[in-house]
This record gives C-alpha cells, structure tokens and sequence, in this order.
C-alpha cells in the first residue's frame, strides 16, 4: 500500500493515541466487514492500516519513511539495521468478543474463522400476523375466535433431521461440521457459508420422502385466539409462542392478530371512550328537554338537555364507554348534540319564526358589530 495514507483510512491524526486508533479502527471494522454489507477490498485497505499502525515499531517505520516495508528496511534504518524489524501479530484485545457478537462468535480456539457460524445455534420461529373482523359489539365485550395459521412445523416423519427414517444427517466432510469455510485475510478469516452443506454444516445423503431432506413441512392450523374486549380498529394483540416453531431447540415465534371493527350504525370510537351524536330540534335546544338514549352495553339512560344548548356541546356519561384495555374501568359515553334546523316550514311556521325574531333583536351578532 506504498503511497497510501494509514492515518487517513482510519481517519486519526498522525498523533494518535493507540487507544485513539483502536477505538477508530473497532469503529470502522464494524462498518465495513464484508458480514455487514461492506466490502473485502475496503475491509482489507482498513486492516492493512491498523496492523502498522498499532504496532509501535512498524508505525515507527511507517512514520519514518512513509511506508512499511515488512521485515526488508531499508540500510542503516530501525534497529538492528537491515532486517532489523520482525512482523508481530497484532493484539487485537476485545476485539474478538466484538466480533464474536456481532457475527455470532466462534468456536474456542477458531479466532475470527467463526464469522457467520449459525448452524448449531437455537433460532426463534419466525413471528406471524393474522387479521381478524369484529362487530362493534364484540369489540366492546371480547369475544373468541379461530385464526387458520399457515406455519412451517417440524416433519412428523423425520422429526426435523432431514433424513429418511433409519437413517441421519452426516458431517459435511468439507468445513467438518462447521458450516463455513475461512480464507485468511490478514488478522482475520473471512467467512463464507460451506459450499457442500450450504452452511448446515451437514449433508442428508437420503432425504426424507415426507418433507424432502427440509425437516420442517407447512401445515394450515386452527388457533382459538381469545380477542379481550375493548380492543380497536388497527389494533394488534400479541399471542406469545403461538407462532412458527423454533428451530434447534429454539423459542417459538408469536402470533399477532391485528383487528378490524365495522363500524356501527350511530356509536362511534374514541380510544375506550363512545360517542353517541343525538339529533335535537331546535326547540328542544332552546327550552330543553329530557330524552333517552343508547349505551354500548345495551341498556337505555335518561339525558337531560339543558335550556339554551348550542349545537356541537358535549355531555357525559361517566362509566358507560368501552371496557380500557390497560387498567380497569371502561371510558364514558360522550354525547354530541346536533341541532337539526327544519328545511320545509310552512307559511305559518315562517311567520312564527319571524315574530320570534323581531322579538329578539339583533343581540346574536350584536357583539361583533360594535
């Protein structure tokens, strides 16, 4: 890399700490690795950099000549004159256990070979979501319902090995059970998935009849899933382990059924509480009045409209709403009043109206006139 800049790649200046380069270099590894969507010729350039840099004596030669050059300096330089520097290993620190995090570890003793390594691991089922279309009512009040969940299940023939009944999988003779094999690079291994097992680590020399060497086949089941009340339009219910089975020894996914309500002839939804818009005339609004209305739960409650009630006022219910889904207790009924003015009057009503009017004055809008 003669004629490149190592302090630029890692982005440190030529003062550097060696904690500053390594933290620098911890920070770009992470970003670049070929395992995180970077590239090897970037990933390369990157290690190339931190392995002088972070050895004193080649950063010393590095800073000296503006390259290094291995084990040949050039005469008279560094100590023990031609020769004299001898290629270290780099101490990388945690920088194993960063990586082993990141890419699933590897095995003792196989360094940073084990990028990638998931075959033995237990994996969690894949999680699944399911829609479901409640009536207002069973919104309200909860109800139970069955959801017919499409899953992928381990096969009943081979038990999930894969292989045909009598027989079992056999290591994969090419990466010995790993799943992956390693091309060194520098301080670290670049993984790839085995190209016989395709990263199982493991080959099925006679496939099981049932599932086709898979161990897992789809299977459509019912699920009774208890909806709890109260719930919303959009709203999503978590059922924990009700998804697709885990995978060696893995957890099971969770179900998620997602809630539609059709809506309803007057009642309307507001988080847990009920809106109720009633229709008044416009003498019920002035002199007021006592009517009856719905609730939710099917029963019938008085409401008194107050003399002078404006159109758009709202009045409630306390307690006659929707169940609340955190907590105890149910929400109100708010009731909207909508003033209905009359479109067909006859000739006396008119009359009437404007008799009243004149009566009246201009006090409506006196106060915007003044």
């Amino acid at each position: 890399m003669a004629g490149k800049d190592y302090y630029e790649i890692l982005g440190v200046d030529k003062g550097a700490s060696a904690d500053d380069i390594k933290k620098a270099f911890r920070r770009l590894a992470r970003k670049h690795h070929p395992d995180t969507g970077g590239t090897e010729e970037k990933f390369k350039e990157i290690n190339e950099a931190y392995e002088v840099l972070s050895d004193p004596e080649k950063r010393q030669q590095y800073d000296q000549f503006g390259q290094y050059f291995g084990g040949n300096m050039p005469p008279g330089a560094g100590p023990g004159g031609p020769g004299g520097y001898q290629y270290t290993n780099v101490d990388l620190g945690d920088l194993g256990d960063l990586f082993g995090n990141l890419f699933g570890g590897a095995a003792a003793g196989g360094g940073f070979g084990g990028f990638g390594r998931q075959t033995t691991q237990a994996r969690r089922g894949r999680d699944l979501t399911y829609e479901v279309t409640l009536s207002f009512e069973d919104a309200l009040k909860g109800t139970s319902t069955k959801v017919e969940v499409q899953r992928d299940e381990e096969c009943g023939t081979c038990h999930g090995s894969g292989a045909k009944p009598g027989t079992s999988p056999k290591t994969c003779p090419t990466c010995n059970g790993t799943g992956t094999v390693s091309q060194p690079q520098g301080v670290f291994g670049f993984s790839r998935p085995c190209p016989r097992c395709a990263g199982r680590g493991t080959i099925i020399e006679e496939p099981c009849p049932t599932c086709r060497g898979k161990g897992r086949v789809v299977r459509v089941k019912p699920i009774t899933v208890n909806i709890p009340a109260g719930v919303t339009d959009g709203g999503k219910i978590r059922f924990k382990g009700k998804g697709e089975p885990g995978a060696n020894g893995g957890p099971a996914g969770d179900l998620y059924v997602v809630t539609h309500v059709q809506p309803h002839a007057f009642f309307m939804r507001d988080a847990a509480d009920v809106v109720l818009e009633l229709p008044v005339t416009v003498v019920e609004a002035s002199l007021g009045t006592e009517v009856t209305v719905p609730t939710p739960d099917g029963t019938k409650v008085k409401l008194k409209i107050p003399e002078g009630t404006q159109d758009g006022k709202v009045m409630r219910l306390a307690g006659k709403g929707a169940p609340k889904l955190k907590g105890s207790g149910r929400g109100d009924l708010k009731v909207r009043v909508k003033v209905i003015v009359p479109q067909k009057l006859s000739a006396e009503q008119k009359e009437l109206l404007r008799r009243f009017e004149s009566s009246r004055g201009d006090e409506v809008r006196a106060h915007i006139v003044a």
